[in-house]
This record gives C-alpha cells, sequence and structure tokens, in this order.
C-alpha cells in the first residue's frame, strides 16, 4: 500500500508537507501541492483515515439515527430520510446508520466515534438519548419532532397543519363522515396528524365519531386491517384519512379486495406524498411531507457544526418545512 511517505520520497519534499498537500493547505505553495497531487493520483494513494483520525482527533463518521428502523419506520420513510443526508455528505465522511432502540449502551456513543450525529427523531422515548449527546457535547442536529429544546438546532414539518389541509379538502368536498386511520401510537407524528384531522372536523362543527378513529401502524397491512373495519360498519364513512401513504396504499387494496371503489364509493387521503402515490390506483391525493429535504437541511447543519470551532457554543434554532397538499384522483367530490 502507498503510504504519504512514499510520496515524500518521490517528490523529495517532507510527508508533513505532503498531508497539507492533500489536505488542501494554503500553506503549500500551488505549484508543489499540485506535482504531490499528480504524484498520488499515479500511485493511486488511498488516504489512511485511521491514521488522519489520529493526527486530527476526529472519527470521519457521521451517526444516522432513527427512534427505530424495524418499528415504525416505513421503507419509504427510510430512504428518503437516507436519500437526502448522503446527498450532502461527501466522500470525506463515514455515514453510520442505526436504529436506537438497537443500541444497548449509550456509551458507545462517543466523539471518538462520531463527530456528528443527525437524528431522525419520531418519539419522545428520545428525549434521554438527545440528553446524552448534549451532555456529551457531540454535536447533534434533530428533525421530524419539535423537541421544545431552543439550544438545539430542529429541523421539521408542520404535520397537524399538513393534516388538517388534508382533512378539510375532504369537507370542501362535501364529505362529512371521515374516518381516521392513525400511525403508531405514543409517536409525537401520529398525534400531531389525530390533532390536524380533529381540528378540522371542529372547525366544520362535525361531530366525532371515535368508532370512525381506528389504530394504526404505519405500514400496508394495518391500513388493510383498517379499512375492513370501518367497511364493516353499520354506516361507512365516505371518506378516510390515513396517518401515512403505506396505509393509504393498503386501505386501497382492501377497499378493491371487498369490489369497494375508490373514489366512487370511498374516498381516501394519505400523508407523505412517497413516489408510489401517484402510481396508484387510482392516484392518491397526499399531503407532500417532504423528508428528503428536511434530511439535507440537516446535513448541511451538522456539517456547518462540525467546522465551527466550537460547535456546542453554536446557537440552536427551530426551521420548519412547509408541508403542500397534492391533489390527485383518490377523492370524489359528493358537492
Amino acid at each position: 500500500m502507498v503510504t504519504i511517505k512514499d510520496i515524500a520520497k518521490i517528490a523529495n519534499v517532507s510527508h508533513t508537507t505532503v498531508s497539507r498537500a492533500l489536505n488542501d493547505s494554503p500553506l503549500i505553495k500551488p505549484g508543489t501541492k499540485k506535482k504531490i497531487i499528480e504524484i498520488a493520483s499515479q500511485l493511486n494513494y488511498t488516504p489512511n483515515y485511521n491514521a488522519k483520525s489520529l493526527v486530527t482527533q476526529r472519527s470521519y463518521t457521521i451517526g444516522l439515527f432513527l427512534t427505530s428502523i424495524t418499528h415504525g419506520t416505513s421503507s419509504s420513510f427510510f430512504v428518503e430520510t437516507v436519500k437526502g443526508v448522503n446527498q450532502i455528505i461527501n466522500q470525506d465522511y463515514n455515514l453510520f446508520v442505526r436504529g436506537i432502540d438497537d443500541i444497548r449502551y449509550y456509551s458507545t456513543i462517543h466523539n471518538k466515534r462520531f463527530d456528528g450525529i443527525i437524528l431522525m427523531s419520531q418519539s419522545e422515548e428520545d428525549n434521554d438519548f438527545i440528553a446524552y449527546l448534549k451532555e456529551k457535547q457531540i454535536p447533534c442536529v434533530v428533525l421530524n419532532r419539535d423537541i421544545g429544546d431552543p439550544s438545539i438546532i430542529n429541523i421539521l414539518s408542520n404535520d397537524r397543519e399538513g393534516s388538517t389541509q388534508a382533512v378539510k379538502h375532504l369537507l370542501q368536498n362535501g364529505h362529512r363522515t371521515i374516518g381516521l386511520v392513525e400511525g403508531i401510537s405514543g409517536f409525537k407524528s401520529s398525534m400531531e396528524r389525530r390533532e390536524g384531522y380533529l381540528k378540522a372536523l371542529i372547525d366544520y362543527n362535525i361531530p366525532i365519531k371515535t368508532e370512525y378513529i381506528i389504530q394504526g401502524n404505519y405500514d400496508m397491512e394495518s391500513g388493510y386491517r383498517a379499512i375492513e373495519r370501518l367497511l364493516s360498519l353499520d354506516q361507512p364513512p365516505t371518506a378516510v384519512f390515513c396517518s401515512n401513504d403505506d396505509m393509504a396504499i393498503g386501505a386501497i387494496n382492501a377497499a378493491f379486495a371487498r369490489g369497494v371503489n375508490v373514489p366512487n364509493d370511498i374516498s381516501i387521503v394519505g400523508f407523505d406524498d412517497i413516489e408510489f402515490a401517484r402510481y396508484t390506483n387510482p392516484s392518491l391525493t397526499t399531503v407532500k411531507r417532504p423528508i428528503e429535504k428536511i434530511s439535507t437541511l440537516g446535513a448541511n447543519k451538522i456539517l456547518q457544526m462540525m467546522s465551527s470551532d466550537n460547535p456546542s457554543e453554536m446557537n440552536g434554532e427551530k426551521i420548519f418545512v412547509e408541508t403542500e397538499l397534492v391533489i390527485r384522483k383518490s377523492v370524489k367530490p359528493l358537492l
């Protein structure tokens, strides 16, 4: 394996000069830098990040943590999260992805292992992990959930407003009996979307019927089962708001299996606007929640923190990324 010392010998300079040149140091003359880079390229030199880490006291690893990867995180949500972060994190860093529920001991998370952490938080249970990161002064950005801590950079969408907008779209189209398929119990997103649903009904003076509110699990199967239950009622709702698109897709399939037409017999609205939403039959009216954009902003912020001389002293901020109602063909006007 080619080392910095090999390059230094050929270039007739010190290995310190080579190291600085390869790290684009302004202390090295442009001509010398160009010569060293050309030699490194000809020798197919690959940096030894373990050695580099010892010198710089950095791990060159960024952690991307979710509340859980196996429980309550749909494949589309996971892909959008990783995709957004990966667009920004350059080749100088390794990206480590893990669910918090897979961590046995927080003591394995420390500054020598991670230069910074992006947390896609879905539950208040993550608060202990956030407190630990603050205590250990590990640069951290929290996405997706309002944590109410002004000292931390917090990036999220307004799920409650987006849900209200979705249900009001149904109300404006003449629907008065509207079901809700909830997300995982205890998840902040589930509570926010439920609150948005309830607010829309209250604003229109529509009675709230508990039998129309079904617990889901953020996966297609729970959406499928929920619609089966709603369609079995003596008076099924004319429309259903599903707290994410995966459950809405399951709901459309359940209706089809029972010979119920969407949207002629029942209208269905989702939340997230995943890629598959436009390809369902009918195409799904949903709320666009820009997870990829939120993740991209989070990655930019963590890089800014890591490049700061005192990342722990950077001011916290709350950034809202607006949701947007995307109208397609899964809602029938009853007016």
